[in-house]
């Protein structure tokens, strides 16, 4: 009877594991798919998992909310993946972001610090960190930035869904909602445009209704309208179908025209927009002649950046142009607005803000743009964001900050009534308040930083500690170029410096000596500079501070070549693998005396036999990669250990057999 119960109770244990790992396989695929709210719902009932699954099975919880725009609700998940030493860097930086959206800033700048000391190699994260890390630092002085005014929720129009970029139309009031029936893969409904008749006063604010029957599509999204100056034309956000044979996925400008008598005619694909990226949130400038917008697409700064495009009268439009680096960071840039005295107001999370998407304003000062945070009541800790404004001074804008009605609402300052106040006079316009206004009417004294680089070069002793290495030579390269633009000598104690860069400068560390093994290292600057709220002085110079460790030369010395990762059973060079194998090219480069044997090892799974023949073919795969790059194939040999110098023995997790699956090179000759 024993026997059976026993028996009974296995088999019961053994449908409760088999039942968790099917829902942590659901999850994990709804969340590739970009359907967080059913991976958080699967995942997070998964709580019977292998130790060495925890950490992604909390990373990918996290990942889900942030990806959901619930930063605050990943903390928890953060901090649990993080506690299983979750491998992977950005996990910091993510959670960084999420702790400044809970206003726990020195815990936000703690997690900053931690990423960049990682070192990653995600160039648009570095700089967007060292950004923050200067944010962080003047967190007090924005929140003192206010303006005396005072925010409503539009209760009348929000609901429990999303209500965001609102665009004034005459007297309408007309604004994107999550309020089709249709739902998106994500399981939220699609996005459309309404409006709402403009009263007298907001609180008699109309009955919100289709914007246009010509313009509704229930199973697509359509948004953040624009409307020229004399308001028959209309550039909007079209797409996301969520369907597969979709030929534009992301979303896309369209553009309509108002016909009397029949309304807004078939919306058509506007030139400019790139099918392959995210074109969106569309703003006509005053005259009606250029139209700015945000994308993603390739060439820009990192993330979304803004962009402007010239149409002429008949429709046509040019070429695109970035803004450039003073409005764009390798963040993102969205939901740009041009007001009646010619302003650029745009939302950003790469700029120092409150929160993580913040208002804010381009000021020409001195013939230089400088870019302005609106500073409270405009901003919170949370995302702020489709500011407009209209003729009689009301001003509107999105935010999905505490104290709503559900996701995203719209807010509103209604400017004073003035009885005589002529709506067509653009001379008798109320003021607009904003954030010290002094800022936006008065040139403003621009302090100058003068930066330097300076730093150390090292060696490791016989007990792996760094000992300073003398009259090395250095070498600062920028990117991209052969010539240094600085070659000096490093002292007695190993250093060189200081040496002058340019704010936004981009450079190489090359350090060479006799008998080591020359090594280069990437400096970016952006990112780096300081705020002009930090500055106190009329010039101030700063110094940024790096290392560069040198490995002495010896035959049969072996390095390791980090992140050289195949899929299962197969030695074709991916991507991922090539970059880092772009290094190994850079090293055989800069020290062409050497000579290499690139090793490959596998785990201890599969034959012996299997694993020998399939770590040959990995070497020999990297050897010809290497060669196809220009490097002469007779200064390398292709050698593959299978299982047979495992790093670790007895292996169990999946992070412990990666250890043991790893591509070494070995100098085996020194000319």
């Amino acid at each position: 009877m024993k026997k059976i119960f026993y028996l009974f109770a296995f088999l019961l244990l053994s449908d409760g594991v088999f039942a968790q790992l099917q829902l942590y396989k659901r999850g994990l695929a709804s969340f590739e798919k970009g359907q967080y709210d059913l991976a958080i719902k699967d995942l997070a009932k998964v709580t019977n998992i292998a130790e060495s699954e925890k950490a992604n099975l909390n990373y990918k919880i996290a990942e889900a909310y942030r990806l959901s725009n619930r930063w605050v609700e990943a903390i928890p998940y953060y901090e649990k993946a993080l506690e299983a030493k979750i491998l992977i860097p950005e996990a910091h930086f993510h959670y960084a972001f999420a702790l400044k959206a809970a206003e726990k800033y020195d815990l936000a700048l703690s997690e900053l610090q931690q990423f960049i000391d990682s070192k990653s190699t995600i160039k648009a994260y570095n700089e967007k960190a060292y950004r923050e890390v200067n944010t962080l630092k003047i967190i007090g002085e924005l929140k003192k930035k206010q303006t005396e005014i005072t925010f409503k929720n539009l209760s009348q129009l929000n609901t429990a869904g999303a209500e965001f970029a609102p665009m004034v139309l005459g007297d309408e009031l007309v604004f994107t909602a999550s309020r089709k029936s249709k739902t998106y893969s994500n399981g939220l409904p699609y996005v459309g445009l309404y409006k709402a008749r403009l009263a007298r006063s907001m609180a008699e604010i109309g009955k919100p209704e289709k914007f246009s029957a010509a313009i509704f599509d229930e199973e697509r999204n359509e948004g953040t309208p624009t409307f020229s100056p004399d308001g028959k034309t209309m550039i909007y956000a079209r797409g996301n179908t969520g369907k597969r044979k979709d030929l534009s996925p992301d979303m896309d400008l369209y553009i309509s025209r108002f016909v009397d008598g029949s309304g807004w005619t078939e919306p058509r694909y506007v030139s400019a927009s790139d099918s392959a990226s995210w074109d969106g949130c569309p703003a006509f400038s005053r005259d009606g002649k250029t139209i700015y917008f945000a994308s993603n697409r390739p060439g820009g700064l990192g993330g979304i950046d803004l962009y402007r495009v010239n149409m002429d009268a008949s429709g046509r439009f040019g070429n695109p142009v970035n803004l450039g680096k003073e409005v764009n960071t390798a963040g993102d840039e969205m939901f740009p607005y041009v007001s009646e005295d010619g302003k650029l107001f745009f939302a950003s999370d790469g700029h120092p803000g409150l929160g993580k998407l913040d208002l804010f304003v381009a000021v020409r000062s001195g013939g230089k743009i400088t870019v302005e945070n609106m500073g409270a009541p405009y901003n919170s800790n949370m995302d702020d964001f489709g500011l407009t404004m209209s003729k009689k001074g009301d001003i509107f804008f999105s935010s999905n900050r505490a104290g709503g009605t559900g996701d995203d609402d719209i807010y509103y300052y209604e400017a004073p009534r003035t009885p005589d106040l002529a709506e067509n006079d653009p001379s008798k316009t109320p003021l607009i308040p904003i954030s010290t206004p002094d800022s936006l009417s008065k040139p403003k004294d621009i302090k100058t930083v003068r930066y330097f680089l300076a730093g150390t070069i090292y060696t490791k002793n016989a007990n792996n500690e760094n000992i300073p290495l003398d009259s090395v030579s250095v070498k600062i390269l920028t990117s991209g170029q052969d010539d240094p633009l600085k070659e000096i000598v490093t002292t007695k104690d190993g250093k060189f410096g200081p040496i002058a860069v340019e704010e936004d400068g981009d450079y190489v560390i090359l350090g060479s000596k006799k008998n080591y093994l020359a090594k280069r290292e990437d400096f970016s600057m952006n990112g780096r500079a300081i705020p002009q709220a930090l500055l106190t002085k009329a010039i101030t110079d700063t110094t940024f501070y790096t290392s560069l460790n040198l490995e002495e030369v010896a035959l049969e010395k072996t390095f390791r070549v980090e992140n050289i990762y195949y899929d299962l059973d197969k030695w074709d060079i991916r991507p991922d693998a090539a970059l880092e194998l772009d290094k190994l090219v850079q090293i055989l480069i800069d020290n062409p005396t050497i000579k290499i044997e690139l090793g490959s090892h596998t785990d201890s799974r599969s034959s012996d036999v299997y694993n020998q023949r399939l770590s040959q073919r990995r070497a020999e795969s990297a050897v010809n990669y290497i060669a196809s790059k220009g490097i002469d194939k007779a200064r390398m040999s292709a050698k593959g250990y299978g299982e047979s110098e495992l790093l670790i023995k007895n292996a169990k997790t999946e992070d412990e057999h990666q250890t043991n699956r790893r591509t070494e090179f070995k100098i085996v000759e020194i000319e």
